[in-house]
């Protein structure tokens, strides 16, 4: 009992959080419709703190937007008697369908190795990949092809030195969302660090949403998966009647 009562002593007795983030997006909302080619978002912010800041070390602000997570199977091929064959396969558990990082200078120089590793901040470490088969020995090369794969089309982003820093109060960074989006809650998280360590932290989500005909067709595929599929032949099957009709046209 004495020992809980010293426990919560030193606990009440700790000083607040000597900085906090007041945040602001230009949109928390994402709509994506049949003209949807990209969107951009702008994060803005500032440090609330009751004593002037410290000159040394200097705030850094890193922002990350997760996607959705999804499993995703990462196979590896070889070429055997001039044919390129799927030889091996291993399923990462855990991959954000988007993912961005924002730093105010190299993230190697705002995120210690130990904090990146508690708070999963960057790409590698936003990635989990556990229970690879026995006779794959270099299950980590496989992680590393996805992000090279995921980065080629935009989905992952390291965007170094992208956060503006005012006066060690004012931050404001623009994440650009591809055109390719995954609907569901993207996860936006600021960090404030001084010499590599995490001082403060903020969790907000952006939403990204379907509209329109883009919103019909999506629920359709899952609620009625059978006459999607029928109103899917029925449109192949008549353009491809409209193509053969136009290219008999031209020929007369």
């Amino acid at each position: 009992m004495r020992a809980l009562l010293f426990a919560l002593t030193l606990l009440l007795a700790q000083p607040a959080l000597a900085e906090e983030i007041v945040l602001g997006l230009s949109s928390d909302q994402v709509s994506i419709n049949t003209n949807f080619d990209g969107s951009e978002i702008l994060i803005f912010g500032a440090v609330k703190r009751e004593e002037p800041a410290p000159d040394e070390p200097r705030l850094q602000v890193i922002v990350t937007v997760a996607g959705p997570s999804e499993p995703v199977t990462v196979r590896r091929k070889e070429k055997r008697f001039g044919i390129w064959v799927n030889v091996d396969a291993v399923e990462v558990d855990h991959a954000p369908s988007f993912y961005a990082v924002s730093t105010s200078t190299l993230l190697g120089l705002s995120l210690s190795e130990t904090e990146d590793q508690r708070h999963s901040v960057s790409i590698p470490r936003a990635i989990r990949s556990v229970g690879a088969p026995m006779n794959i020995t270099d299950s980590e090369s496989f992680s590393q092809a996805l992000i090279r794969i995921k980065s080629a089309s935009n989905q992952y982003q390291l965007n170094e030195g992208t956060v503006s820093v005012d006066e060690q109060t004012l931050f404001r960074t623009a994440i650009e969302l591809p055109a390719a989006l995954t609907e569901g809650d993207y996860k936006t998280r600021i960090f404030l660090t001084r010499g590599g360590d995490v001082v403060a932290k903020y969790e907000t989500s952006i939403f990204v949403r379907k509209v329109g005909m883009e919103r019909w067709l999506f629920r359709m595929s899952r609620e009625n998966a059978f006459f999607y599929g029928l109103m899917s032949l029925a449109i192949a099957i008549a353009a491809g009647w409209g193509a053969s009709a136009v290219f008999t046209a031209l020929r007369r």
